[in-house]
């Protein structure tokens, strides 16, 4: 039997470590859906567009891969495509406490779910969105230096795209 998993997140901007949590269930999983969610609580610096059109440049190569963005809760959007796993990276404690608290919340929402931690790379453990956003508002894609620094953060077509959309610039 095929088993399906769904990988949500904000991904403002997606990271190497997204990546690497996204190549791996690749590995393990038959497809995988990575969702852009919505979390009305946040201010995005990328558009819900440029976001998932990053994550397509980013897993281009991996044909069980697809993209997609939901308005709603990650369960709502796993009932409809019939996937009962969800798959979530760990980079450490913190991140562990905060996910279980979501994994028994997404339980009780829609039982079948059942949510499968992956740790990080050792090279992705303190790569995180936020950092490359304070990063890019501290204007480090700014010279060649910087371009190679955002390099070691986010995909090659990631930053092409961030270089790109000029976002940086005004900080």
């Amino acid at each position: 039997m095929q088993r399906n998993v769904v990988f949500a997140g904000s991904f403002d901007p997606f990271t190497l470590g997204h990546l690497d949590i996204v190549r791996r269930a690749s590995e393990c999983f038959g497809d995988v859906y990575v969702l852009v969610a919505k979390n009305v609580s946040k201010n995005y610096m990328f558009s819900e567009s440029q976001r998932v059109e990053m994550i397509k440049k980013a897993v281009e190569g991996i044909p069980n891969v697809y993209v997609d963005a939901f308005d709603g809760l990650t369960t709502e959007f796993m009932k409809d495509i019939g996937v009962s796993y969800l798959v979530r990276g760990i980079r450490n404690a913190a991140d562990l406490d905060f996910e279980q608290s979501f994994a028994w919340n997404n339980k009780m929402l829609y039982p079948e779910c059942e949510t499968v931690f992956l740790s990080s790379a050792p090279e992705h453990l303190m790569i995180s969105s936020t950092v490359v956003r304070e990063l890019l508002k501290a204007g480090i894609a700014k010279g060649e230096e910087g371009r190679k620094l955002l390099a070691k953060y986010v995909p090659e077509p990631v930053a092409e795209m961030i270089l790109e959309s000029g976002c940086f610039s005004n900080q």
